[in-house]
């Protein structure tokens, strides 16, 4: 293990100072858009039912759509696809402000906003995943990595303090004006990255789609992460479901929540700050144990059940899972090639989506059952077995952090002829 002193040097490379910029802007305006699409829905005559509906709707229309947006994200310069993404998604922020402005408003055209939003979201995540690596030398991704990583929790948190006090004196159809100028920051950043990664030729959707799967099952690391990530993930649904009913009722009501979160921001800032310091040879191996650490830190909700306590571990075992993120982050960045980074992401990111709700919705009718205390520290432990699952792998234990460039920062596009006149449909 090294100290690395680089920090804030990755903002020396052009490329990464406008994606960190446009990113940064953007999480910062996304930070609203909950607390607004929240408050202008139960504040004006919609009930949690309402609202449900919504978030359902918009989260399957990401899921639907994400495999393809790996595949068009491998397969077009990953700017394109992220500028007419934030295009698409400033149209439905503005059209949602408008609904909210006029009073105007329904559950379906809300719903259908939302969805046209999320479905342009999953086709601009891949498509950013595929860009970082190539924003910086090798020897600096980690450190970029975890640079964006505080730079998104920072807006978060920043976000979410400004956000509730803003929607509250001025209405959710500001909220939404706010996320859309960000959109237009983010769009307009993108545009200035100038890195040409290589991308996939062209072979057939399925086959480019079944080629993302096989990227992964051909990698024994891989493939244990992600399955034990998303066996990791039906506890945490489960969890995110029981973490509110505890701090309201046995910790001290919405003031214990709301320092339960500030607490996972902050524990996220300094997760990043480690992450951008430290390296290590063997990353997996540092990575899984430290995500084991914040469903072992959680059981403090069930004992002592103390706040004071649950705050110091919360902050700390979100450290840990920020650490854990950029660690693995960089190592598929250094061991899968560029031209499948981005469907590698979204068939993780997928896999991870379906299982999360599966969770949540289990929670309630586990903890009536079974009891909340009980309930909740059984899907802590199951979560610290599932995080120390891939280390059953051996591959997973030797991976090593350095490795040779897939392809040069500089490469010039397999298909630089295609523009997203295809991808529109248009």
């Amino acid at each position: 293990m090294m100290m690395q002193g680089e920090g804030w040097a990755v903002w020396r490379h052009r490329d990464f100072r406008w994606l960190a910029t446009g990113q940064g802007l953007s999480w910062l305006g996304d930070a609203f858009q909950p607390i607004a699409l929240a408050a202008g829905v139960l504040l004006h005559d919609g009930s949690k039912t309402d609202l449900g509906i919504i978030l359902t709707l918009s989260m399957v229309t990401r899921v639907v759509c994400m495999l393809a947006g790996g595949v068009w994200a491998d397969r077009l310069m990953p700017q394109r696809i992220m500028v007419v993404a934030d295009i698409v998604r400033l149209g439905a922020a503005l059209g949602i402000a408008a609904l909210f402005a006029s009073g105007a408003w329904s559950v379906a055209s809300l719903a259908a906003l939302a969805m046209v939003s999320s479905a342009a979201g999953a086709f601009f995540m891949p498509a950013f995943i595929a860009l970082k690596p190539n924003l910086v030398p090798t020897a600096e991704r980690q450190t970029a990595n975890a640079m964006l990583t505080m730079l998104q929790t920072g807006a978060m948190i920043v976000g979410s303090a400004t956000g509730g006090a803003l929607v509250a004196l001025t209405g959710s159809a500001t909220g939404f004006l706010i996320n859309g100028v960000s959109f237009v920051a983010s769009a307009v950043c993108v545009t200035r990255v100038r890195v040409q990664p290589v991308r996939q030729e062209r072979t057939g959707f399925f086959d480019e789609l079944r080629g993302g799967l096989r990227a992964i099952t051909s990698r024994p690391w891989l493939r244990a992460g992600i399955l034990g990530a998303t066996a990791y993930h039906l506890g945490n649904g489960m969890l995110l479901v029981l973490i509110p009913s505890i701090a309201i009722h046995e910790l001290g009501g919405p003031t214990a929540l709301g320092l339960i979160e500030a607490a996972t921001g902050v524990g996220g800032l300094i997760g990043g700050i480690v992450a951008m310091r430290i390296k290590v040879g063997r990353p997996l191996l540092l990575a899984w144990p430290m995500l084991a650490a914040l469903p072992l830190g959680l059981l403090s909700y069930v004992w002592p059940q103390r706040l004071a306590v649950v705050l110091m571990c919360t902050v700390a075992g979100y450290l840990a899972l920020m650490f854990l993120e950029v660690l693995w982050e960089t190592a598929i960045q250094h061991h899968v090639p560029q031209e499948q980074l981005a469907r590698v992401g979204s068939w993780d990111s997928l896999l991870s989506w379906v299982i999360f709700p599966l969770g949540s919705s289990l929670a309630g009718p586990f903890a009536d059952t079974f009891g909340t205390k009980q309930v909740f520290a059984v899907a802590c432990s199951y979560m610290a077995v599932a995080a120390l699952s891939p280390l059953l792998t051996r591959q997973t234990r030797e991976l090593r952090s350095s490795s040779t460039p897939s392809a040069p920062r500089t490469a010039q596009p397999s298909v630089s002829s295609e523009s997203m006149v295809s991808l529109t449909g248009s």
